[in-house]
């Protein structure tokens, strides 16, 4: 999975938090099949979606969305949070 962004200082903002949390993360290049104004994503394990999105709710992290890879490129899980 992975958390998309429309500002790098939310995405380095999400890697903090989530690093605090203990969750396993990679920053990397935001796929270019997801629109988004930051050119960094987060990605994820699967199962730790919910702790993922209770710390981006919390938080207010702003996210352009969070998606799962499928075989024809990314689905959104959740959408944009503002």
């Amino acid at each position: 999975m992975l958390i998309a962004f429309d500002s790098t200082q939310q995405a380095l903002r999400a890697e903090m938090l989530l690093e605090y949390a203990e969750i396993e993360i990679d920053l990397a290049p935001t796929p270019k099949e997801i629109t988004a104004g930051c050119a960094l994503c987060i990605h994820f394990p699967d199962e730790v979606l919910a702790e993922v999105q209770r710390i981006i709710v919390t938080e207010r992290v702003d996210i352009r969305g969070i998606f799962c890879k499928t075989e024809n490129g990314y689905a959104p899980v959740v959408e944009a949070t503002d």
